[in-house]
């Protein structure tokens, strides 16, 4: 009984600061969406279209997502012969890692 109401008392803590980071997730996964789930799965099941592009569920275990917002806002170059180079603009860093950590595996 304790245990459920200590988890309880930290979900309603928690709740209005993951309500407010919601509309900023999702515009995270729209941006996502639409710029790189021709290669990589987005969400939170599935798989990617393109073999070597890994679900962004699972980048926690290669990076540390927020190490990731540097390269985000100066621009990804892969390695990689099919992934574009791209940039996004500072406002739009912040959505896209606060979606990445919403949807990462535990």
């Amino acid at each position: 009984m304790r245990r459920a109401i200590a988890l309880a008392t930290l979900l309603a803590a928690t709740s209005p600061a993951l309500a407010q980071d919601e509309p900023l997730v999702r515009r995270g996964e729209t941006l996502l969406t639409r710029h790189c789930a021709m290669c990589h799965a987005v969400g939170r099941t599935g798989a990617s279209p393109h073999a070597q592009a890994p679900a962004f569920r699972t980048l926690s275990k290669r990076y540390k997502i927020d190490g990731l917002e540097e390269a985000l806002g100066e621009g990804i170059i892969s390695g990689h012969p099919d992934m574009p180079e791209f940039r996004f603009s500072a406002g739009d860093v912040g959505a896209v890692i606060a979606f990445l950590k919403a949807v990462q595996e535990p």
